[in-house]
């Protein structure tokens, strides 16, 4: 279990990269870098944690049957927090509400 929330810290500093890049490419003025980011680390994330559930298959002995379901634990946890801040900071090409 230990290896697991490691691979969910090593996640969230993806998701973190992911957004100070998205940070630097737009400036502070510019949510839509940053939601655009926060979506693009879903891929990535979705390719990092195959790889991790990859070796516990070929060298840590595992089936694939007991790996899938911490495959979706270790990419859903840090993919929906993805996802979260990518609706908060306004899905590009959402029309916005008035306030009011």
């Amino acid at each position: 279990m230990a290896h697991t929330i490691k691979v969910i810290l090593l996640g969230f500093a993806l998701l973190a990269l992911c957004l100070v890049a998205g940070g630097l490419a737009g400036g502070a003025g510019q949510p839509v870098f940053l939601a655009r980011s926060a979506l693009l680390f879903v891929p990535l994330w979705f390719v990092g944690a195959g790889i991790n559930m990859w070796l516990g298959v070929s060298r840590a002995g595992y089936s694939v049957k007991e790996e899938i379901p911490f495959f979706f634990v270790v990419f859903l946890i840090p993919a929906a927090v993805a996802l979260f801040v990518w609706w908060r900071l306004g899905m590009p090409g959402r029309p916005r509400r008035a306030a009011g």
